[in-house]
């Protein structure tokens, strides 16, 4: 049996963005996607890059045991790349991408990701997440300070925790090896898709395309009637088995296909590996002798001169950079602080109904806590019905919290639902005790202050 890739990849900038930030690439042996950011001077540079250090790996020489380590040594040269690039450029500053790429041997697939592109598998109809997001929504829904409904909500969902090209140092990747099992359909996309069109409508669609160009280009069209509010990028891909005319072509598309020229100039490669041991060999040897044609015509002084060049530009970049990251990082604290309050403000629009003090209660805010501090308050609690009159279930979904928009809402749940599981034999037989009991809210009031006591 052998396996081979079925794959188109469309990318689109969308009904709002100025330009496309997104750059992705398919091939018979690779599948790479990266969103990049930064602004207009940067974002389509970062993705572009990123993928011009992946393109060389599009090759069928490699083994399975080596597809993790070449992965992430092209993602961390792309890291270092793009750092370097923003600490000589000051037009660069504050770029970055996420990138999420598969690479395949026989019939293994390895896949690295960093950031909020994700990758899907549909496999007999059913589709699966396969990566996790890296942002701050998706930890605190991991911690369970949030649920997901809150988290699609969250004014704080687009802020990420890793991607590439931020700050010196590795990155940290997620990492992965998987079966490619015949009749698989993979994509990876940007948020620009996975935001506006839901999970359950995008695998409506892999399921029911069967060609892969036509799913891609049915994914970004929903995506640009749902109002295309980002940048549209989709790399489709099928496994399949004994495929007589298997695809070679690559596809480049979004800012890759644009920068193509100018990342060969600064010397980023943008063409697949030679195939074949043979051909790479032959592809060096060609190398060296380019190299040593150029050290023969060129004089010592011209040689002395670049060196003295290349030393004052990278002692300027040094110098560029410690200012550089001591601004970024006032500026990462700014917004840690911003984040934080307009997060505690966004809490405080939400209600919850559980029990307090032996009564049904609601309270304003989330269950949570950030260190010593709550993230809620009691605002009312009620004296029927009583918990002891309420059935195990009821009692078990209070005691879990129950999440509502607003405090009508909150109350009308009260009123309408929790009321109507008290159980039989309590309504049947009530307590002197519960006919006296008031069915009215107990509303929870703060304490006199000194000025109304007098004291």
């Amino acid at each position: 049996m052998t396996i081979s890739l079925r794959y188109a990849a469309r990318s689109s900038v969308g009904l709002v963005r100025a330009s496309n930030q997104d750059s992705a690439y398919a091939g018979p042996h690779l599948m790479a996607m990266c969103d990049g950011m930064g602004g207009p001077a940067g974002g389509d540079i970062a993705s572009a890059v990123a993928i011009s250090h992946l393109i060389p790996l599009d090759a069928d020489s490699h083994q399975a045991g080596e597809l993790l380590g070449l992965l992430r040594g092209a993602i961390q040269e792309a890291h270092a790349d793009l750092v370097a690039r923003s600490t000589a450029e000051p037009d660069l500053a504050g770029l970055g991408t996420t990138c999420v790429a598969v690479m395949r041997s026989g019939n293994k697939l390895a896949m690295v990701h960093v950031g909020d592109s994700r990758a899907y598998l549909l496999r007999e109809g059913e589709l699966t997440q396969v990566t996790t997001d890296h942002t701050f929504v998706e930890y605190l829904v991991e911690t369970g300070r949030l649920t997901r409904e809150q988290a699609r909500q969250h004014p704080q969902r687009s802020v990420l925790l890793r991607v590439l090209g931020d700050a010196d140092g590795e990155v940290q990747l997620d990492e992965s090896i998987r079966e490619a099992v015949p009749g698989d359909r993979w994509l990876l996309c940007s948020d620009g898709l996975s935001g506006p069109v839901t999970a359950a409508t995008i695998g409506e669609v892999l399921a029911g395309v069967e060609d892969p160009a036509l799913a891609a280009d049915q994914l970004i069209d929903l995506a640009e009637r749902a109002g295309g509010p980002d940048n549209i990028t989709a790399v489709v891909f099928d496994v399949v088995e004994d495929d007589p005319t298997p695809q070679m072509e690559p596809q480049v598309v979004g800012s890759a296909s644009v920068h193509r020229e100018r990342l060969a100039a600064d010397g980023v490669s943008a063409a697949p590996a030679p195939a074949t041991p043979a051909a790479k060999a032959a592809a060096l040897v060609a190398g060296l002798e380019a190299d040593s044609e150029a050290s023969a015509t060129s004089p010592d002084s011209a040689q002395e001169e670049a060196l003295a060049a290349e030393a004052e530009r990278h002692r300027s970049a040094r110098r560029r950079h410690r200012l550089r990251t001591a601004l970024a990082s006032l500026a990462v604290l700014v917004a840690l602080v911003v984040a934080g309050v307009s997060g505690y403000m966004w809490t405080q629009t939400q209600y919850y109904v559980t029990t307090a003090d032996g009564k049904v209660a609601i309270f304003q805010g989330i269950p949570q806590t950030l260190g010593p501090f709550s993230l809620s308050h009691l605002v009312q609690t009620y004296n029927e019905p009583a918990l002891a009159d309420l059935d195990e279930r009821m009692l078990e979904r209070l005691e879990e919290t129950v999440a509502q928009p607003s405090l009508v809402e909150a109350r009308k749940y009260v009123r309408e639902t929790v009321s109507a599981r008290v159980t039989e034999e309590a309504t049947a037989t009530p307590s002197p005790a519960d006919q006296m009991a008031t069915s009215d809210p107990v509303e929870v009031t703060p304490p006199p202050t000194d000025a109304a006591t007098g004291q």
